[in-house]
């Protein structure tokens, strides 16, 4: 099978950090080959802490994503084309306890080099390996605004950051 992604240098990457996650939205996918879930995701940066390049992304405690963030030390976040905005929108709105996202969206699952699981459809893909894991906490805020905004329900989000082994390109 043809290598449908090429490893790019992400110092040289022309892909914009803020429309990635604001605006096209991404396609965080925790799991191996045989348990896996796909969940889009619009909360989240990239950036080096601890002199690594990271991403930091979130999940909420009810999400199924959630036991296999924790469970998994891999993690990728895949792009999709404008076109598939609709795969984004079905993989945020129905949970993998339910549906299996992957058949509804129509999406075809790849392993990746470190066994992730990215999807041939995506146009990149960041493979991750989980270097932190915590919870957001009532007592940390300095804005209590958020607060009520953002967790009225007090389901504060999971945060994971996790070091970024490769940067995958779709290949022309």
């Amino acid at each position: 099978m043809k290598n449908l992604f090429s490893l790019k240098d992400i110092k040289h990457t022309e892909h914009n950090i803020f429309k990635l996650f604001d605006n096209d939205w991404l396609l965080l996918t925790a799991g191996n080959k045989t348990n896996f879930n796909p969940m889009t995701i619009s909360w989240g940066t990239m950036g080096i802490l601890w002199n690594r390049p990271v991403v930091i992304c979130f999940v909420r405690p009810q999400r199924y994503t959630l036991q296999l963030m924790q469970q998994n030390g891999i993690f990728t976040l895949s792009a999709f084309p404008p076109t598939m905005k609709k795969v984004l929108n079905l993989c945020g709105s129905v949970s993998g306890r339910d549906v299996n996202k992957v058949s509804e969206a129509g999406i075809t699952p790849m392993d990746t080099p470190r066994g992730g699981i990215a999807f041939e459809e995506a146009v990149m893909y960041v493979e991750c390996q989980k270097i932190y894991h915590d919870q957001i906490k009532k007592d940390s805020f300095t804005d209590s605004s958020l607060i009520s905004t953002f967790y009225p329900a007090s389901d504060f989000h999971h945060l994971f950051i996790g070091e970024i082994t490769g940067w995958y390109e779709k290949s022309l």
